[in-house]
Formats: structure tokens, sequence, C-alpha cells
């Protein structure tokens, strides 16, 4: 399948990307996934999964494809559940709530030591493993299972695969690598989001005002943020937003912003409002 439309947003994913890599769909766990291949598939060359971040997708990795297959691997790019040309199910449907990562796990909220900014430690901090809306796919766990997947149906082989990620996907690689980490080679990390804006990075004695602030915050983007999102749904919105976290500015293109308009910040199927928020 090489044109395909993303349920209900009437987006439709074009044969090949803006460099011309052709864009294939994969059908995981009853939904759409788009990945894209470079190198000779059918080579013993070493196999890296390129994973990406929050607000973009497979096309992120553009400009590195390119220069891993020449150097002999096996690379591939994928778009997470919820982002790029990817399906984006209502995280409250029966058929979104079945492929979360968080079934069949045992998810508390464990008291751990925490770094600081400052290099210091927080001791005896409760942290919350469960995503905040109940049975949502949105979470690290599914994504980390969606690679997981997509290395044993897709990429195949007898060798393990290298992970390389960026932002959210960084966490996504590495609850991967800690679920399986017999398939998985390494992980290589760009510009890492470790949850810094998790409930348990809020000072200890802020927390009791700042955490119900936050979570009523969140809640309100969830149920009443579709216009908000609409805003920024806009490519030159997200190239300034994008432009923050990037080194190099210039790399933010309009085909980067393009594919499709923001994803992320799409109502997902049904009405509901994108994963971008429920992180």
């Amino acid at each position: 399948m090489l044109a395909a439309t993303v349920a209900s947003l009437g987006v439709t994913m074009p044969p090949v990307s803006p460099t011309g890599l052709q864009n294939r769909i994969w059908r995981w766990r009853g939904f759409d996934v788009r990945y894209q291949c470079l190198g000779d598939e059918r080579a013993d060359g070493p196999a890296v999964l390129f994973v990406h971040g929050l607000f973009v997708n497979a096309d992120h990795w553009r400009r590195n494809l390119p220069a891993l297959a020449d150097a002999g691997c096996r690379c591939y790019a994928i778009d997470l559940l919820g982002y790029g040309y990817s399906s984006k199910p209502n995280p409250l449907s029966e058929a979104a709530k079945a492929v979360s990562g968080e079934n069949g796990r045992s998810l508390s909220a464990p008291v751990a030591d925490l770094g600081t900014a400052g290099g210091g430690t927080r001791e005896g901090v409760e942290v919350e493993l469960a995503h905040p809306v109940a049975g949502s796919p949105y979470n690290f766990y599914t994504w980390s299972e969606q690679l997981l997947d997509f290395e044993a149906e897709v990429i195949g082989g007898d060798e393990p695969v290298t992970l390389v990620a960026n932002s959210i996907g960084s966490i996504s690689a590495l609850q991967a690598a800690i679920d399986a980490p017999a398939r998985i080679n390494g992980v290589a990390i760009v510009n890492p989001n470790f949850r810094e804006l998790h409930v348990s990075e809020q000072p200890a004695l802020l927390r009791p005002l700042l955490v119900p602030i936050i979570e009523a915050v969140q809640r309100t983007l969830r149920e009443r943020g579709q216009p908000l999102f609409d805003a920024l749904a806009r490519p030159a919105t997200v190239q300034q937003i994008l432009k923050e976290p990037y080194f190099d500015a210039d790399m933010v293109t309009d085909e980067l912003v393009d594919v499709p308009p923001t994803a992320p910040l799409l109502p997902a199927d049904g009405g509901a409002h994108p994963p971008a928020i429920r992180l």
C-alpha cells in the first residue's frame, strides 16, 4: 500500500517522502504504521531503527538515513502510533485500550532517588508510572512494544537492532531495551527528553500546590484544548516551536513540518484530543 488516508483526518499519505524515500505501511495490532527503509534489506549489514520525537515523524531522520545506508547499514524510520501517517485512535476507544502497553504490567508509584539539574539528589520521591488517562495507548510502554514488534516482524534477522532516538522517542527506545535487552544492540540518544515535566520532578515543598494545578491544566487541555491545538497546528507555528530544541535552526525546514501538517496537533480518530498532550 503506497497511499493511505489517515482515518477520519482526510490526510493522504503520498507514495514517497519529501526526499524520495518510499512510504510504507505496516499493519500493527489493527492499526496502520508508516515507515521508511533505506539500504539493502537482504544484506547482512547492521540494522538501525530511528525513533522520532515530539511534533515530528519519520521524516525527522531524512538526512541521517542516507549517511548510515551508505556506510552499509539497513536503516529504518518509523512513525509512532499517534504521529505522522500512523493511525491516531481515540484513546478511550476499546480498540485503542486493547493495544496499550500498560496492559499486563504492574505499574505502581515506586519511590526513587532522582537527580537534580544542579547535580544533586532528591531522595525518596514517589514516581507515578501509569498514564493519567486510564487505558490510553499513548504511553512509552505502547511505543516500546511497537518498536519491538517492528524489529521482529519487519526488520527480522538474527542480530539485535540499534535504536537511534530523539526527545520522547528516547524514553520509548530505552523502555524497549529494558523490555527485551537481548534484541537491542544499543540505544543512541539525541537531545533526549527525560520527563522533566513529570509531576515527580516538582520540588517536594511546592508539590502539594503545583501538582493539582498541573493536573487541572492537563485535564482542561485534554477536554477543551482543541482551539489551542488548532491554532498551533500550522506549519509556521510548529517551525518556531521546533527551532528551540534544534541546534541548527536551519534544519527546521518546510518539509519537516508539513508531513502531514503537525499530525500530533490534529484531533485523534473519533474527535479525541491529540496524543502530544497525553504524554
